[in-house]
């Protein structure tokens, strides 16, 4: 099952009169969906744009797995196990919250700070909450979130080229920059779509515009996002210089879900 969900579907949140610009592509706070709780293990996927000098007190959280990926500007963290650190574009920040952490999140730079904030609900709850900044990550070089079931992989593909979609139970995809099409590039099995506005059993044929142009069957642009089941065989072409993060999970039911 190929499920496309549009940039312009995310929840509105945030404090826009303070500087903050939230959009949730999951049930989140006031904007409660129950058919939107969770995809895999992922419980959200918030798109972050913070002005010069805004952001977030220090709030706690726990019982979550929480990765960060700037996309433009300087997130500055500090949490309540003593670490201070500046991320960057490139950079992937880890924080699992286990049984319980504080943090805050800034944007103490002079210029308008973008990052994509990912939450996962760990398999087992508790533990000793932990931090890990990976600096410049590669994209042949995934950062797994072993406490939930995850790989996160980033991929930078250039116009014209093609990255291959991890086969596995679930598979999560943002497109960050740029835009690229959903195509079965290698032998494998149908997959039926759901657009919300389209069913197909061809992948390339998966998120049609609401303008009904064939030529945008299956085009993904910035904020997009494409929940795959059993995923196989798959690709992304770019059609422009593009930035897409990719979770590539495995079904399992964690403890928490079972409480």
């Amino acid at each position: 099952m190929v499920d496309v969900r549009r940039a312009d579907e995310r929840y509105p949140g945030g404090e826009p009169g303070a500087g903050i610009e939230t959009r949730h592509a999951f049930s989140f706070g006031p904007h409660y969906d129950p058919d939107n709780l969770r995809f895999g293990a992922l419980i959200a996927c918030n798109e972050e744009r913070l002005a010069p000098g805004a952001g977030f007190d220090e709030h706690p959280h726990s019982h979550t797995e929480i990765v960060t990926w700037v996309v433009e500007g300087e997130l500055t963290h500090r949490d309540s196990t003593g670490h201070e650190t500046v991320v960057r574009p490139g950079d992937v920040q880890h924080l699992s919250a286990a049984a319980g952490v504080r943090h805050v999140e800034r944007n103490d730079g002079a210029a308008a700070l973008t990052f994509v904030q990912m939450w996962l609900a760990p398999r087992e709850p508790g533990g000793e909450p932990s931090y890990e900044v990976v600096r410049g990550i590669a994209d042949s070089t995934p950062y797994a979130v072993p406490a939930a079931g995850a790989l996160l992989h980033v991929r930078r593909p250039a116009a014209g080229e093609r990255t291959a979609v991890p086969d596995a139970a679930c598979v999560y995809v943002h497109v960050v920059r740029g835009h690229l099409r959903l195509d079965a590039g290698r032998p494998g099995p149908d997959h039926a779509v759901d657009a919300g506005r389209q069913e197909s059993g061809d992948p390339a044929d998966a998120g049609g515009q609401e303008s009904g142009d064939p030529a945008d069957a299956g085009r993904l642009g910035p904020g997009d996002a494409v929940r795959i089941t059993d995923a196989e065989g798959l690709e992304l072409l770019a059609e422009t210089p593009a930035e897409v993060l990719l979770w590539e999970m495995w079904h399992a039911r964690s403890t928490l879900e079972r409480m």
